[in-house]
Order: structure tokens, then C-alpha cells, then sequence
């Protein structure tokens, strides 16, 4: 039951940081909307932000994760911190290298990232000058990164899982108390995003510590290991860090279609991203140190049985998940959002682009935990191939779609593009052996799914009924409104699970017990 309390401590703190992000995207809204100082912002942090996810949870991780703990388990505490402390040093180097690059050339790197901006000279020169001030970010997550991975190796999760928190609790802080002094709330919103970065790296600086595992910078030096984890970590950047990779091309895309398009997208992509970081990115978290340590340990009947209870609790928790978004979409979108400068037609905008992109979750958090079925046998060049073809085949439809159905096209592609790299990572792994669905698996999920089909059509059919509170009235009368339809959804998927034996109600009892 290790292995249920990692994933409770992670999703826990994961899910507290992202109800802040919804705090956080609620006076966002209000204060930009979705107008030219919103699309300008929200380029600058995605930019940074995608470094976030490829390093803290995608390339770093796979790449010296099984590293560090592999030195743990076979040449003690001491040799592994020496492995961290000239990962650190040459990270640090390389970092500084390209920060001071980037900030030269941001002009040019927002011409490549958003091209539909150089059209719009407002909007072009506030995202040069946001992502300027963003950008030190990229350095300051990136030891963070690696502080985080010598923590999850020695399962210590809480402390990590806990830094998105300061980062969300900055940018409020940023937006309700700097903005005055700021020209606009984007620039206040930038500055956040930095001081951020350098809060959590000192936190974790003191969790590494409280860890007996203090981390010093020593003189860089490329070290065989170093070597190996630079090799190992870029094609893991690329295919682990794929739906980073699409979000990126949908930003670029989107750069070209009306304004508020980018915010419409980013809004709708925060909503679902509350259950692929509770489910997915805390299972996908706690998997890797312990499939590491099996197949190490030539454990693979054991690291076969993990990937698939990986894999059915993480489809329990999504795919009623997804349901619910789907025919929820609208009045999410507008309880969370619609006030100040966020109207009506920026809810329905963002509510399409929700509703699309819910198709996709199961298919997300399922990338999320088979990814370190290749990662805990520093296999990385084999989700850089499947990554590959994923990134042409969202490129290809999001053109294509985004003719026809503008922003919610491109939303569409990533979700094409996110059930292939599932089925491709799928295959690659059932191939080699190292995933081999068992009864339990094979029996559960289509079970899963019609207790998931049943909820949705009950939401579907007992909408009409809570109009009166989801559609008007105030907005705590709204939430609360809203917050019953989801605690019903979720009592009648778990009523339904149970009678069609998708779960068995005494292990869910015991693991939100252990959480």
C-alpha cells in the first residue's frame, strides 16, 4: 500500500495547488479577460511553463530518477548526493547560458512562438516584454527539478508536491497587491511568475536539507553519469513532454486566429488539467521511483502488476472525470470565470474547447503512466519516436481543423494526437512484455466505462432541472449549485462502479484512509 499513499500524498497536495490556480485564473480573468494583455501574458508564462512540465514532470525526472536511486540502492547516500551535486553545477552552467541567450533574442522567439503577433504591434511588444521578465523562471524550476528528483527518490513526496502551491500563491499575491504599481495586471502577473521560481527553490533547498541530503555546487564537470543523464534527458524532453509539445503548436496556431483565442484555449486547458494532475502526474510520480527499483531488481512479474494498477486506478478517477467535464463544460466555465472582463461569449468560447478536450483526459493521464514503463529501463528513445509522430499528426489536424472550427479545431487535434501516443506507448511496452493487461484490468475497464456512461447521462438529462440555480442567481449560489450536480455525479458513479463490480468499495475505503 506504499504505493497508494504516495499517490494520495502527491494528488493531495497537487489538488490543493490547483483549486489555488483556480483562484488564481478566476482574478486573472477578471483583471485581463481575453483581450490583448491576457493573449500577451499567457504566451510569456507558457513558455516558461512548458520548460516546467518537460523538467519537473517530464525529462528531468525520467532521466534522474532511476539514476539517483539506482545510486542509492548500490553505492550509498554519499555517491548518489556526488551524482546530484555535478548534475547541479553542469545544469546551473548550461541554464545560465541560455537564459542570457534567450533574453537577447526573445523578439525573435516570440516571432517563432506566436507569429500571428507581429500583426498587432500591442500585442507582440507586451509578450517580448513579459517573457523577458518569465524567463529567469526557466532556471530556477530547473534546479528545482532536480532538488525534486533527489526527494521523490527517497520518497519523499510531500515537500515537492507541494511547491505549484507557492507558485500559485505568488501570482495571486502578485496580482492583488503589485498591479497597482504596474502599468497592467500582466506585467504584476510576470513578476509573480519569477519570484516564484525563487521561492521554490528555496523551499526545496530546506526540504533537501531536513533530508540530510544538502546539495553544494561544485566546479562543473561532465562525469560519465552527467554524460549519461544529458543523453538520456533530451529524447525523454520530447516524449514524455509531447501534450507540452502540442499545447506549444496549438499556441502558435492559435496566434493566427481571432484575439482571445490563446486565453480561450488556456482557460479550458487549465480546467482538465485538475484531473490529470491529481490523477495522472501523482500516479505517474510515485510509479516511476518504485518501477525503477523492481526492474532494477529484475522484478519484472511485480513492475507488470504495478503498471496495471497504475493504469486502473488512474482510468477509476478519470474517465468519470471526463464525463462530467463533458456535459458540465458550460456551467464550469462560468461559474469559475465569467465576471469582470470574462463575458458571456468568452464562456461559451472556452466551453467548447473544454468539452472537446475532456475526450482526451483518460488519454493524458494514461500517457502520464506509461511513460515510465520505458523511463524506469532508461528507454528513452522509444517515446521520442511515438512523440515524434504524434507532434506531425497534432500539426496536421490542427490546420486542417481549425478551418473549420477555429480554436475548438485545434483543441481536437490534441486530443487525436493524445489517444495515439497512448496506444503507441501502449504497444511498444506490450511488445517487449514489460505491460501485459491482467483479469482485474481486462474485466474493470469497460465496467468503468458504463458506470461513467451512466453518470454522464445523468448529469446530461438532470441539467435542465438545476438551471434555475447553475444559470442565474448569484455566484455562490451558483457554485454551490454547481458543486451539488458534481458531489451527485460522483455519488452515483461510485453507486454505479460498485454494482457493476468496476471497483471494489473496500479498497477505495482503505486508500482514501491512507491518504
Amino acid at each position: 500500500m506504499a504505493f497508494f499513499r504516495s499517490v494520495a500524498t502527491v494528488g493531495g497536495n497537487t489538488l490543493v495547488s490547483r483549486l489555488l490556480g483556480y483562484v488564481r485564473d478566476m482574478l486573472t480573468a477578471a483583471y485581463l479577460g481575453a483581450g490583448p494583455v491576457a493573449d500577451a501574458f499567457l504566451v510569456a508564462f507558457r513558455f516558461p511553463n512548458l520548460f516546467r512540465r518537460l523538467f519537473a514532470e517530464g525529462a528531468f525526472n525520467a532521466a534522474f530518477v532511476p539514476q539517483f536511486a539506482g545510486a542509492v540502492a548500490t553505492a550509498g547516500r554519499e555517491r548518489a548526493r556526488e551524482f546530484a551535486e555535478d548534475a547541479l553545477a553542469v545544469l546551473l552552467a548550461v541554464l545560465l547560458a541560455l537564459l542570457l541567450a534567450a533574453e537577447i533574442a526573445m523578439p525573435w522567439i516570440i516571432s517563432a512562438i506566436a507569429p500571428g503577433f507581429r500583426d498587432e504591434a500591442e500585442r507582440y511588444a507586451l509578450a517580448v516584454e513579459f517573457t523577458r521578465i518569465t524567463f529567469p523562471y526557466l532556471l530556477f524550476i530547473s534546479l528545482v527539478s532536480l532538488q525534486g528528483g533527489v526527494l521523490n527518490s527517497l520518497d519523499r513526496f510531500a515537500a515537492v508536491a507541494f511547491t505549484p502551491v507557492l507558485l500559485n500563491v505568488c501570482m495571486i499575491g502578485a496580482l492583488l497587491f503589485l498591479t497597482p504599481f504596474m502599468p497592467n495586471p500582466g506585467r504584476a502577473l510576470a513578476w509573480g511568475v519569477t519570484a516564484a521560481g525563487v521561492t521554490q527553490f528555496v523551499w526545496l533547498a530546506a526540504s533537501c536539507a531536513q533530508a540530510g541530503m544538502s546539495l553544494r555546487l561544485p566546479r562543473p564537470r561532465l562525469t560519465p553519469e552527467v554524460k549519461k543523464l544529458l543523453v538520456l534527458m533530451l529524447p525523454a524532453a520530447i516524449g514524455g513532454g509531447v501534450q507540452q509539445v502540442n499545447i506549444v503548436i496549438d499556441t502558435v496556431l492559435a496566434s493566427w486566429l481571432p484575439t482571445g483565442s490563446i486565453a480561450w484555449l488556456y482557460y479550458a486547458d487549465r480546467i482538465y488539467e485538475l484531473p490529470l494532475a491529481v490523477i495522472g502526474i501523482a500516479v505517474g510520480t510515485a510509479i516511476l521511483p518504485l518501477l525503477a527499483r523492481q526492474v532494477r531488481g529484475g522484478e519484472e512479474d511485480a513492475a507488470r502488476a504495478t503498471l496495471n494498477r497504475g493504469i486502473e486506478v488512474g482510468l477509476l478517477l478519470t474517465l468519470p472525470a471526463a464525463a462530467g467535464l463533458f456535459v458540465l463544460a458550460d456551467p464550469i466555465i462560468a461559474v469559475l470565470f465569467q465576471r469582470g472582463a470574462f463575458g458571456a461569449a468568452d464562456v461559451a468560447a472556452t466551453a467548447a474547447a473544454l468539452a472537446v478536450y475532456a475526450f482526451g483526459l483518460p488519454a493524458y493521464v494514461l500517457v502520464k503512466i506509461l511513460a515510465p514503463g520505458f523511463y524506469a529501463r532508461e528507454d528513452t528513445a522509444t517515446p521520442v519516436r511515438i512523440a515524434v509522430v504524434c507532434v506531425v499528426v497534432n500539426t496536421l489536424i490542427g490546420i486542417a481543423a481549425m478551418q473549420l472550427f477555429r480554436h475548438v479545431g485545434l483543441a481536437l487535434a490534441t486530443v487525436a494526437s493524445s489517444w495515439l501516443n497512448t496506444a503507441l506507448l501502449a504497444r511498444g511496452l506490450h511488445r517487449r512484455g514489460a505491460f501485459v493487461p491482467n483479469g482485474s484490468l481486462r474485466t474493470r475497464v469497460p465496467r468503468m466505462i458504463a458506470a461513467s456512461a451512466a453518470m454522464g447521462a445523468a448529469l446530461w438529462f438532470a441539467r435542465p432541472y438545476a438551471a434555475t440555480w447553475l444559470d442565474a442567481g448569484d455566484t455562490p449560489t451558483r457554485a454551490a449549485a454547481l458543486f451539488a450536480v458534481i458531489a451527485g455525479g460522483a455519488a452515483l458513479f461510485f453507486a454505479a462502479a460498485v454494482a457493476l463490480r468496476a471497483a471494489d468499495p473496500r479498497e477505495v475505503v482503505r486508500l482514501l484512509r491512507r491518504g
